[in-house]
């Protein structure tokens, strides 16, 4: 897709970035946006989706990739003082259950490794 004013018909998270399923933004820009997770992880657990759409990390490109990490770190700096995990699942065995690309922003408290 090379338009955010596209959407794949059968994509939540692409419904979503267009507008056409409302969520209340917890950060915006052209390209990006952020969201409370429906199925919390952790005390604060947002997703951030490119407003375009790529199925996995894996067919977008770098500098989108880039601006996707940096939205969600300066979100975790500036919500989460004592820290945070960015993750990014990717496929069937990586646990990725919206085959659209999006990064999950985890915190509010200790996070244990291995993740699991």
């Amino acid at each position: 897709m090379s338009s955010s004013s596209q959407v794949v018909a059968d994509c939540l998270f692409c419904k979503i970035g267009a507008g056409l399923i409302p969520v209340k933004p917890l950060y915006e820009d052209e390209r990006v946006m952020a969201f409370a997770d429906i199925h919390p992880q952790a005390p604060t657990h947002v997703l951030f989706i490119p407003k375009t759409h790529y199925a996995n990390g894996g067919e977008a490109p770098a500098e989108l990739l880039g601006h996707l990490l940096h939205a969600a770190a300066a979100f975790g700096k500036a919500q989460l003082a004592g820290g945070y995990r960015i993750v990014m699942n990717t496929g069937e065995h990586g646990g990725q259950t919206v085959d659209h690309l999006h990064l999950h922003v985890l915190g509010g408290r200790h996070m244990a490794w291995p993740p699991g």
